[in-house]
């Protein structure tokens, strides 16, 4: 059975680390969609309410549910505006979804973002607005990851969770 992983936060937290460590993980065949990829390179498309990111995540989850044994979902996603997405994750993986919540402060944020080459091309001017505190979701119960967490220790526990 196919199994979802959703890993949600603010920019600079760390789900995209942990998405590709977990994809090397559990191997070759694993699917990670990467909101940034889909909305900023693919679509080149804004954010918010009516993004054409919206339908084209939606068939990768239904494609990784049918293609792969772990799809990993990860982005900000904001839970208002994806709400119909994770609605369509319900619909496809049942309860086989596991999902996470990066909860840091502001400043630790920052401070992971400044370990990224060349920043990524945006600063803590746009981190402020893209900013949205305690944004967790209202459909899927989530896990929250703190600051106290190390990326392996995260890794560690979504891999043995999901594997059990």
């Amino acid at each position: 059975m196919s199994k979802l992983i959703i890993i949600r936060g603010n920019s600079g937290s760390g789900k995209s680390t942990l998405a590709k460590t977990l994809q090397h993980r559990f191997g070759r065949g694993t699917l990670v969609i990467s909101q940034d990829l889909v909305r900023r390179e693919m679509l080149w498309a804004k954010d918010g309410e009516g993004t054409p990111a919206l339908p084209l995540m939606a068939e990768l989850l239904k494609y990784g549910r049918k293609n792969s044994e772990v799809t990993i979902l990860e982005g900000i996603l904001d839970a208002e505006v994806y709400y119909d997405l994770f609605e369509t994750a319900k619909a496809e993986f049942g309860e086989n979804i596991y999902a996470y919540y990066y909860d840091l402060p502001f400043e630790e944020t920052v401070n992971r973002h400044n370990t990224k080459p060349q920043g990524l091309g945006f600063g803590v001017e746009d981190m402020k607005r893209w900013w949205n505190e305690k944004d967790f979701l209202k459909n899927i119960r989530e896990e929250i990851f703190t600051r106290e967490i190390t990326l392996e220790q995260a890794a560690d526990l979504v891999y043995n969770k999901v594997m059990e």
